[in-house]
């Protein structure tokens, strides 16, 4: 009985859709894709569907799943038709996980259609974010509610969008956020320190998508206005005139170092590793890959003050909401105080945000 039914998950057909694809290169689903294909890729027939756009080189499989490329853009406007024509080729699936609502507005025709079982990650409350006008906002509230009304199993990554879904649609979700045990603390290498010399001396740390939601505005008018500390900052800073005009105008303070998008782990993990506290400014979303990563690593962090980040956190963090309040933080926080708030983050991330317990929780959905 034991090997049917081990036979059973084995072949049990499971499509992830909506990310970039595999192996992750840069972005919170990317990741979760690559984690969940690792854990149980041995009990399931995975096949992630991947953007040929993005990968110069096209692996048949990758941790026991299979990829299926796709000749769209995974990201922009283009990225409603790749998730749509990638659930019309998962439509005989068992199951179909989707990562996002861009391509949702889908899911009524998929449903008369398909006999899978569909599970919607609606991931951040997209339609609210600032680099959205009107009509976009629009399109993607509907998609969120189509994603919601249609879905099988509604997945929210933080309780405060698990609790939004609760009163905006009546529905229940399963909360469900991510690992950040994949980061690894390390020192900062002799070629590192040689390149940028500023990383001996104490200096703060962010990495994000640059734009408004991020409030990168106030992480640096606060630190330009103190001397105590360097910042290193990396981000996107071609990205839209959001990014370059802060860049033009924070560029030629000696202590603020803007660097442009790091996709090396392991100089991404030396920078975060190192910093004395890890500034994240970002405003909107649910529970942020980058920001439970900063607390695997178990750094201080300054964290915006919305409940996404306070629940993330479980309230244990220091918060700013504006300049004044992040330089007041950054004056008056002592050392020891800091060292302790990296000790909470380091054993909050260890309970809660481990790839194993994140998967399995994704495997109960799934059986």
């Amino acid at each position: 009985m034991n090997l049917l039914l081990s036979m059973w998950f084995f072949y049990m057909k499971l499509a992830i859709i909506g990310t970039v694809g595999l192996p992750a290169k840069y972005g919170g689903f990317e990741t979760l894709a690559e984690y969940l294909t690792k854990y149980l890729g041995k009990l399931y027939d995975i096949t992630v569907f991947c953007s040929a756009k993005s990968y110069d080189i096209q692996l048949p499989t990758y941790h026991n799943a299979k990829l299926l490329y796709l000749g769209l853009e995974a990201n922009g406007i283009q990225s409603i038709l790749y998730d749509i024509v990638s659930m019309l080729k998962a439509r005989h699936f068992e199951t179909i996980l989707i990562l996002g609502v861009s391509g949702c507005i889908f899911l009524p025709t998929l449903k008369k259609i398909s006999k899978a079982k569909l599970i919607v990650n609606i991931d951040g409350l997209e339609w609210k974010r600032a680099k959205w006008n009107r009509y976009a906002k629009c399109f993607l509230k509907l998609s969120e509610k189509l994603a919601v009304k249609y879905a099988d199993i509604v997945v929210t990554d933080n309780k405060v969008i698990q609790d939004y879904v609760k009163t905006e649609y009546n529905k229940d979700s399963e909360s469900i956020a991510y690992g950040a045990d994949h980061v690894e603390k390390l020192e900062l290498s002799e070629e590192l320190l040689a390149e940028f010399n500023f990383l001996q001396q104490r200096y703060a740390f962010t990495v994000c998508r640059i734009e408004p939601e991020n409030n990168l505005h106030i992480i640096l008018e606060a630190m330009a206005k103190q001397q105590t500390l360097q910042l290193v900052l990396v981000g996107n800073w071609k990205a839209n005139q959001y990014a370059i005009d802060l860049r033009n105008r924070y560029t030629n303070i000696a202590h603020i170092h803007l660097l442009d998008s790091i996709y090396d782990q392991q100089i991404l993990n030396q920078l975060r590793s190192n910093c004395f506290i890890y500034l994240h400014g970002h405003s909107a979303g649910g529970t942020n890959p980058s920001l439970v990563e900063a607390m695997f690593l178990g750094l201080p962090i300054f964290a915006y003050s919305v409940d996404y980040n306070k629940e993330t956190t479980e309230q244990s963090a220091k918060y700013f909401s504006d300049t004044q309040e992040l330089s007041h933080l950054i004056s008056q926080t002592d050392e020891e105080t800091l060292l302790s708030i990296g000790r909470k983050m380091a054993a909050i991330a260890s309970k809660r945000y481990q790839w194993n317990i994140i998967s399995g929780q994704y495997a109960e959905l799934l059986d």
